[in-house]
């Protein structure tokens, strides 16, 4: 709490949070729309993650502080040189697609994304993904994950007349269930 109001009442082109004890830190740069990670144990590393709506940088920090640089694996696309965040959108998320060569990863991946953004419909026969969410919202992810919806051979379907236009509706599928349950 203490750092959400800290962080809400400034503005700064950086903001560094490091935990010296696991050699781990977290730096927010709001202005350049980034958050990057680091590690500086046994095998130094960073990633990076470009940040395409400005609420996401408190709930990284929480993150962070619950679980250090592994408490954000599952946060978005990261990537290990900077310059992949200068790509377009549909770029970034075709190079994190292919990062995934096997189906449990894939899955494990659709999974994540869902749980950031969908729902089950109604009928309970198809996954929503980027619920209500317009075509030009969550562009990288979106790439990604119809790359991966054709990796894994799952059925997408055209969304019902009235849905948002960046809506991406698939069939329910075993291997969906369990992931989507698991992120729950």
């Amino acid at each position: 709490m203490a750092f959400s109001a800290f962080f809400q009442g400034r503005e700064s082109d950086t903001y560094t949070i490091t935990d010296e004890a696991a050699r781990q830190s977290l730096v927010l740069m709001p202005r350049l729309g980034v958050i990057s990670r680091i590690k500086d144990a046994d095998q130094p590393r960073s990633e990076h993650l470009r940040v395409e709506r400005a609420n996401r940088y408190l709930p990284s920090a929480m993150l962070f502080f619950e679980n250090g640089y592994a408490g954000l694996d599952h946060f978005g696309q990261w990537f290990s040189d900077l310059s992949d965040l200068d790509a377009s959108p549909e770029t970034r998320g075709a190079a994190r697609a292919a990062t995934f060569t096997t189906e449990a990863a894939a899955i494990e991946e659709v999974g994540r994304i869902w749980a950031d953004s969908g729902i089950v419909d109604p009928s309970d026969k198809y996954y929503v993904f980027f619920d209500s969410h317009d075509v030009d919202d969550d562009r990288a992810e979106r790439a990604e994950l119809l790359q991966l919806i054709e990796f894994l051979g799952l059925e997408r379907v055209d969304a019902p007349a009235g849905a948002v236009g960046g809506e991406v509706w698939v069939r329910t599928d075993p291997r969906l269930d369990v992931e989507c349950a698991r992120w729950s």
